[in-house]
């Protein structure tokens, strides 16, 4: 494997940009934020992306320990990529960024992707603010490109995933797309937007009350 490039600079925000500055590496940090997942799938999710880039930026996070691969179990059989706890230390690093970027969103551009999943990050960061904190447990959430999941407060796992929860979630929303994007964008936050009556809450747990006494 070729020597990393690096800015050789003696700080610390240089030696983090030397392993995580580059192109897609972030981007990748958020899918596996979900947990274990396929190239295939990393692939799927990361429209644009080269194979060969790809295949490059997780040999570069395997060899900076910020990921792992190893194989299924049958009937799996099939390798898949994780953070290790290096790599799920930047799950702030990320919230951060996001909410530095909500003010360049502005309008979605027809030339942009989607996936239903990429709201996960935003709406957590809502729900561990002034929506529900200091609460934990299972949020699933319903949008019309699809379904996922939140696990609020997990200090180690998936932050999220895929599809419905596996079991009774804690809480339950239904919400439209444009509401997701303003909760996105800063526009409005999910506790706002619940009161509004813009977001459908259910479920018996702590959060679900939570959310809906905010």
């Amino acid at each position: 494997m070729p020597p990393r490039r690096n800015y050789d600079q003696y700080c610390s925000a240089a030696r983090a940009l030397d392993v995580v500055g580059d192109r897609w590496t972030l981007l990748i940090v958020r899918e596996l934020l979900a947990g274990p997942r396929r190239y295939t799938d990393l692939h799927a999710d990361l429209p644009g992306v080269s194979t060969d880039v790809l295949a490059s930026r997780l040999r570069d996070m395997e060899r900076d320990g910020l990921a792992t691969r190893r194989r299924l179990p049958p009937p799996g059989a099939a390798h898949v990529y994780e953070l290790t706890s290096r790599g799920r230390q930047l799950l702030p690093v990320l919230q951060a960024l996001g909410a530095w970027g909500q003010a360049e969103l502005g309008e979605r551009r027809p030339t942009d992707a989607v996936r239903a999943h990429w709201f996960a990050l935003p709406l957590l960061r809502s729900l561990e603010g002034r929506g529900a904190a200091g609460e934990r447990g299972t949020v699933e959430v319903q949008l019309e490109e699809g379904r996922f999941h939140l696990h609020v407060g997990a200090e180690d796992g998936p932050v999220y995933g895929e599809g419905p929860a596996a079991g009774e979630p804690d809480a339950r929303l239904v919400l439209d797309t444009d509401t997701c994007t303003a909760v996105s964008r800063g526009e409005t936050d999910l506790a706002d937007a619940v009161r509004e009556g813009r977001v459908e809450v259910t479920g018996d747990g702590p959060l679900a009350k939570a959310l809906r006494g905010a």
